[in-house]
């Protein structure tokens, strides 16, 4: 098996001001400076990712720092959106792609998905390439189909070795701030299924080392045992990452 390096990225979702984004950074810095081994990653809002970016800098962090989202186009008449070439100005390294919450609220689907991770890409962005099943697919056994579905037609047309350009964030959308979670077991599960699909699709090598991690109410008391499944190497963690505290308790799992 691959040495996948564990990732806790942690989404703050329409959350924090600047201010409280620089109070944060105060609170989780000698935290996230221990070598744990892991990569961490804080994905915040538009409007702090400046003063987030500058203030990572300053202080020398070991936080990699991503966008929520971004629009596919580099410029253009796209009122409200921001493009990959924004964000690579703003010296970014992520961003998510394809959140339920997009999908499901703002009306993306997997073909505008495509559209974004492949802008991504083009400009050395790394996309946190988010994918997932209802509780109504679940039920009905479709959890495997509509995850290949998602990341058949969202990778349509890239090449390459996306070992190292992209993360996948498997997001059961049932558990996402549910309080609801997969059981480890079961997210391993379909874990292993996309990293099979991804192998069919990609090599087994590339497979091999693509890092997969798991989103949907992880929280600091079960973030071990997410971790301790051998096909999980990280968490994508909403509500639980936006106190100093919680976080670095789920960073230092």
């Amino acid at each position: 098996m691959a040495d996948r390096r564990p990732m806790i990225a942690g989404n703050w979702k329409m959350h924090m001001t600047t201010g409280d984004a620089v109070t944060f950074l105060e609170g989780v810095a000698a935290g996230v400076n221990e070598d744990t081994g892991g990569e961490v990653v804080i994905c915040t809002p538009y409007t702090a990712l400046s003063t987030v970016a500058a203030d990572i800098e300053k202080k020398n962090l070991k936080i990699g720092l991503g966008a929520q989202n971004m629009h596919w186009e580099e410029t253009g008449a796209f009122t409200g959106e921001i493009s990959p070439l924004m964000l690579v100005d703003l010296g970014l390294e992520f961003v998510i792609v394809g959140h339920s919450e997009r999908r499901q609220l703002f009306g993306e689907t997997n073909e505008t998905v495509n559209k974004k991770l492949k802008a991504a890409l083009d400009h050395g962005l790394k996309p946190i390439f988010c994918v997932g099943e209802t509780l109504s697919q679940r039920e009905a056994g479709q959890t495997t189909e509509v995850i290949a579905a998602q990341i058949k037609e969202g990778l349509e047309g890239i090449g390459g070795d996306l070992s190292e350009r992209l993360v996948i964030a498997y997001e059961p959308i049932w558990a996402i701030g549910t309080g609801k979670v997969a059981e480890p077991e079961d997210a391993n599960d379909v874990i292993r299924h996309i990293r099979a699909l991804v192998g069919s699709l990609f090599g087994v090598d590339t497979a091999q080392k693509l890092r997969i991690i798991y989103g949907g109410s992880v929280k600091p008391d079960n973030v071990a045992k997410i971790m301790a499944e051998p096909e999980i190497d990280g968490a994508l963690v909403g509500g639980a990452c936006l106190k100093p505290d919680s976080f670095l308790k789920l960073v230092n799992y």
